[in-house]
């Protein structure tokens, strides 16, 4: 019994979901409106966790009746399960609600017509007299009857993990992985859901295994918890955690004792795709590094094979070793109008003479003029050059500035199901010269799989400001790039005189060396004052849907973006993006609209991708792809979205999971972006957040336009802080070594 339920009278309620007004995604807290059939027309509310229940579903509530101060009597729910409705008026109003595939509020209302309350027993026993009912051929029968057959198996699967304390939005994930053996998985091996389920991590698999009886000190459940551990460190950016970091973070986790687990971290480095151990050099000394497979192999491969094409004897842009590099910049300066300065001439050499090198620098101090200039040369000699980025805005920017075609990494590699790239070492890209922008934002993985791709002779330039954020996934290739002695780069720091003149550039370069913004007398860079969280976010949304486009007739939606250090609280990004939402598009009469968890969407909603999904598009469409939802499809159980690749992508309802609003968008999210202008709310609430590279970061993003909303106390944190240190990687060490 839970403790809400301790000393209060259980209750049951069966009635029909009919408006879900508020849903916590994290917690499965719901606030709804039902209908019971003895209240008449007058609606009830019930509170507590509803996530997974679609409106129009008939349902049996177990709680307790309270009584709240301000909104009346009210059913507290403790738990709940669905049940098919009797009466002609429930049936028509579960069928029209989008839960059967095939079915939308018009043909449920036709089928129901014809059969009445036999409707579901037809669908259930005789599936194939559904073409009895105008408007309905044996092919849409046939996906109704198989929608229909699929959701009993749903519903048997939901019971049973219900039983075990699994919400219903996580239920679905697990069948669509397992099918019909999800149960025996889910009984047998539950920490399976946590390395194959997405969205599925350790703590939920762990208290289903709880549930099904797997002992705390079971060395199954250590081994999991440590192996969760080091994919936990793999989010925070870290490719190994030293062995006693490793021991000790598992130990607070799995609350066992630190000898059952360093015994279980012996097995497991003995087992394959367990952990793989090695001593690696910190500082002075070594550590003992412990790492996950896949991990310990990028960084050996990606190591190896830079120092393969760095010192490869073929190559493919030979006909630079001996040229007249005064006239070719004379050339070069007739061809764009203006004269490379002395770092970007260096750069420009570099770049086509040595395989691999690294161009890094703030904004306005011209890395895109010497990538375009590095680009025209090398095209003068009829040089085959492949320009990408990590992100399709990226990618899109990098092509604008060449005049040539750039694309994602992940497209050009052609990705497959599973990660798998198309190009690889077996089968080379064809190329001279290899340009990648925003190479800040490349983690071990990507950066390997493009290693592999490059072929030896190539040249090699990845560009990037090493000052902003690191990637999301693990590693930080470029800042381990520069550090190491032997790989050629060039550092601009001069910046121009028109870039001089902007507010944005100013400040960029004033907060990366540790200097309060100037904030008097700027045309492109505010700072709107405000304290209390609530009252950030009020006006970050006036800023906005109202002040933006009024005085800079810029479009709220598409042009303007809100960059959050946090995703929760009342500043953070999740609590933004319902209010905007309500500011630029909000609900409309006769307008579709689909509810996933606490998340509504709508035709025009911006929204962006949450993982690789590399089944998804032409070419799969990969974690931090933004897009517009363009349609919205209940019969069909779909949306759409254009994503800023100009690609329609389709989603089924069952896939939402996979997207989140972006009309606020944490800094983290924003790499590799541009935006015309950005605004950053700051709230003190978010103190921990609050560093330098991450502001810097935030302000490098816009283009025209930087406002700052919140604490100046919360703006001074941001400036003076320098940041979390360096990730555990020895990508530097592997590239020394002789």
């Amino acid at each position: 019994m839970s403790q809400g339920e301790a000393g209060a009278p259980a209750a049951e309620l069966s009635a029909v979901l009919e408006r879900i007004t508020y849903a916590n995604e994290e917690t499965g807290y719901t606030i709804a409106r039902v209908a019971v059939e003895r209240s008449g027309a007058e609606l009830l509310t019930v509170v507590g966790p509803l996530l997974g229940a679609q409106v129009g579903e008939s349902l049996r509530l177990r709680g307790r009746w309270t009584s709240h101060p301000r909104y009346g009597r009210q059913f507290e729910v403790w738990s709940y399960t669905t049940v098919l409705p009797a009466t002609v008026q429930g049936i028509r109003r579960y069928l029209g609600s989008g839960l059967i595939k095939g079915i939308g509020p018009k043909m449920a209302e036709r089928i129901v017509d014809h059969f009445g309350t036999g409707t579901l027993e037809v669908i259930e026993q005789e599936p194939g007299r559904l073409v009895e009912v105008p408007g309905l051929g044996p092919k849409r029968t046939k996906m109704i009857a198989a929608a229909w057959e699929e959701q009993k198996v749903i519903k048997e699967v939901m019971i049973f993990l219900q039983g075990v304390g699994v919400s219903t939005s996580i239920a679905v994930r697990i069948f669509k992985q397992y099918g019909d053996t999800s149960i025996s998985v889910v009984r047998g091996q539950p920490y399976r859901l946590a390395d194959e389920v997405w969205g599925i991590g350790f703590k939920t698999a762990d208290t289903i295994a709880q549930a099904v009886g797997i002992p705390h000190d079971s060395p199954e459940r250590v081994k999991a918890g440590l192996r969760y551990t080091l994919s936990q460190a793999a989010d925070d950016g870290h490719c190994y955690l030293p062995a006693p970091n490793l021991v000790a973070d598992a130990v607070k986790i799995l609350e066992v004792p630190a000898e059952l687990a360093t015994r279980c971290l012996q097995e497991l480095a003995g087992e394959e795709e367990g952990v793989v151990g090695e001593q690696v050099p910190a500082g002075d000394n070594t550590v003992p590094a412990v790492y996950l497979p896949p991990f310990h192999r990028a960084e050996l491969s990606l190591a190896g094979g830079l120092l393969s094409l760095l010192h490869s004897g073929h190559d493919r842009l030979k006909a630079f070793a001996d040229v007249d590099w005064e006239r070719a910049e004379r050339w070069l300066a007739a061809q764009t109008g203006a004269e490379l300065a002395p770092e970007q001439r260096q750069a420009v050499r570099l770049a086509l003479t040595c395989k691999v090198a690294v161009l890094t620098g703030g904004p306005g101090c011209g890395k895109s003029f010497t990538v375009r200039s590095i680009v025209t040369l090398a095209r003068a000699r009829r040089a085959k050059v492949i320009l990408a980025a990590p992100t399709g805005r990226a990618a899109k920017r990098l092509s604008e500035l060449t005049g040539h075609e750039a694309t994602t990494v992940h497209r050009l590699l052609q990705l497959r199901p599973g990660g798998e790239a198309t190009f690889d070492r077996d089968n080379p890209l064809d190329a001279d010269l290899v340009v990648v922008d925003e190479a800040s934002m490349l983690d071990l993985l990507l950066a390997n799989k493009l290693l592999k791709a490059v072929a030896p002779g190539t040249h090699l330039l990845l560009v990037g400001d090493v000052d902003q954020l690191p990637s999301v996934g693990a590693g930080e290739v470029l800042k381990d790039l520069l550090a190491a002695a032997d790989v050629p780069r060039v550092r601009l720091t001069q910046i121009f005189r028109q870039a001089q003149e902007s507010g944005v550039v100013t400040n960029a370069h004033r907060v990366n060396t540790g200097h309060h913004p100037i904030l008097a007398g700027m045309r492109d860079f505010f700072l709107f004052p405000c304290e209390e969280p609530e009252e950030i976010a009020a006006m970050t949304v006036d800023v906005v849907a109202r002040r933006i486009p009024s005085r800079f007739g810029l479009d709220a939606r598409r042009e303007v973006q809100v960059l959050a250090p946090m995703h929760r609280g009342a500043a953070g990004a999740g609590a933004l993006n319902i209010a905007l939402q309500e500011a630029l598009t909000p609900a409309r009469e006769g307008m579709p609209e689909r509810r996933y968890g606490g998340r509504v969407f709508r035709v025009g909603d911006k929204v962006t991708q949450l993982r690789n999904n590399y089944d998804k598009g032409a070419a799969g469409v990969f974690n931090g792809t933004v897009g517009i939802v363009t349609g919205i499809r209940p019969d069909d159980h779909s949306l759409t979205v254009r994503t800023d690749e100009d690609e329609e992508v389709d989603y089924a309802f069952d896939e939402l999971d996979e997207l989140a609003h972006a009309y606020a968008v944490s800094i983290h999210r924003s790499q590799g972006s541009e935006y015309p202008a950005v605004v950053i709310p700051l709230a003190t609430s978010a103190w921990m957040m609050l560093q330098r590279n991450l502001l810097y970061t935030a302000i490098t993003r816009a283009k025209k336009l930087v406002v700052i909303v919140g604490s100046r106390r919360a703006l001074a944190q941001a400036v003076r802080t320098r940041g979390a240190g360096r990730r555990h990687t020895s990508l530097t060490h592997r590239l020394e070594r002789r």
